[in-house]
């Protein structure tokens, strides 16, 4: 997997912000349900201790003395709610105390009781458990002083909180794997279009300028790329297309002085009245016409090829034959620099080529040219051609 792929980098920038999401969402859940339990719980356990101070207390000192403690079971059953319950009256003491939970959380024995000035509101620590106690101070209408403690552990809050916790803990990893391999999925086909585009793209050349990319029709930047890089190539095929006109009509230009010159130069060499360096320089100056010729008509069929204009059709060219009779013709250049120049070629050595009319301009007769123009005045080269390079090298030695 690239990491540095634009699908990478949107992938993990959209997992990391859907685990910031959803842990915050998890923590802000976590906290908001722990404040709501304990709120709940504190609120059901203020409206026990009212309701036995307000529809109990006030009938005790008619009833008999387990009255209110028959009452306090019916009614609250703390023992099976796991509640603590607890009445003091003042000047007496406990007139009442719950027994233990049936699960054992904690021992009611053991709960402080509260100071005269103390808070009834309270939460404390009975075997490592905590236990929230809510309590009110009641009056009788003979003024009899009652404290009613009402309780429960925290044991409850604590497994929906682990549940929850666990919860997330499973569903949340699971969330992300599902949510980041769609979106990566997503992103792999929605930029199925650019991968379109590349292959379009990677087949344009300099002669198939004509065809376009395909557009995607997406309203945004894909779409825009798409249409400029076609505006590109429709540039690119104007400047083509300007290039091979240019060079036919150079060449057609051309074609009409050279043939001209060259006419002229072959008369001259035919006159008898000539001293003989004379016509040595003329047949020069002629052997550089006819080179010159066929540069422009191999100029004016590259042309035409490349309009279309013309097929080419390949043909079997004798490598090992075009590289000596180049040497044969670099000989003079070498010779007024005091280079000696040899030719080692290999037999039965061919290439497909282009007909000689259609040639691109001398692959090795302008090179050897400038390589001997170069070279020291004394010296020595060679040029080599055999089956494993199939091309013509020079080698100068000092």
């Amino acid at each position: 997997m690239n990491t540095r792929s634009l699908r990478f980098r949107i992938t993990a920038w959209y997992a990391g912000l859907l685990a910031g999401a959803l842990l915050i969402f998890g923590i802000s859940v976590y906290l908001g349900l722990e404040r709501y339990l304990y709120w709940n719980l504190q609120r059901t356990l203020t409206a026990e201790s009212r309701t036995i101070g307000t529809q109990l207390l006030s009938q005790h000192p008619f009833k008999r003395t387990d009255w209110l403690e028959t009452e306090i079971e019916e009614a609250a059953a703390p023992e099976a709610n796991s509640h603590f319950i607890r009445v003091i009256q003042r000047g007496v003491g406990v007139v009442y105390v719950s027994g233990p939970p049936k699960d054992g959380a904690f021992d009611p024995t053991q709960v402080p009781l509260p100071n005269a000035d103390q808070e009834l509101s309270r939460k404390i620590r009975i075997e490592g458990r905590r236990l929230l106690i809510e309590g009110d101070r009641f009056t009788t209408p003979d003024g009899t002083r009652f404290i009613v403690e009402s309780g429960a552990p925290y044991q409850q809050i604590d497994l929906v909180l682990h549940g929850l916790l666990l919860t997330f803990t499973l569903y949340i990893p699971f969330i992300i794997f599902v949510a980041v391999g769609s979106g990566y999925w997503l992103m792999r086909r929605s930029l199925q279009p650019v991968d379109e585009i590349t292959r379009r793209a990677e087949g344009i050349t300099s002669t198939n300028l004509s065809e376009r990319l395909p557009v995607i029709e997406t309203g945004d930047e894909l779409e825009r790329l798409s249409v400029s890089l076609n505006r590109m190539i429709e540039r690119l095929d104007d400047a083509f297309q300007h290039i091979n006109r240019f060079s036919a009509d150079a060449s057609h230009e051309l074609r009409t002085p050279l043939t001209i010159l060259q006419l002229e130069l072959e008369g001259i060499a035919q006159s008898h009245r000539l001293n003989p360096s004379l016509t040595d320089q003329i047949g020069s100056a002629l052997e550089e016409t006819h080179r010159m010729s066929h540069i422009v008509e191999s100029l004016l069929a590259i042309s035409r090829l490349d309009a279309g204009e013309a097929k080419m059709e390949m043909t079997r060219l004798d490598l090992g034959q075009l590289a000596a009779s180049t040497t044969e013709q670099m000989k003079l250049l070498a010779e007024e620099k005091a280079i000696r120049l040899t030719s080692n070629v290999a037999p039965g050595i061919y290439v497909e080529e282009v007909p000689a009319g259609a040639r691109p301009i001398g692959p090795v007769g302008t090179s050897t040219p400038g390589f001997v123009g170069q070279a020291p005045d004394r010296g020595a080269g060679s040029a080599n051609c055999d089956q494993g390079a199939l091309r013509s090298t020079g080698n100068i030695g000092y």
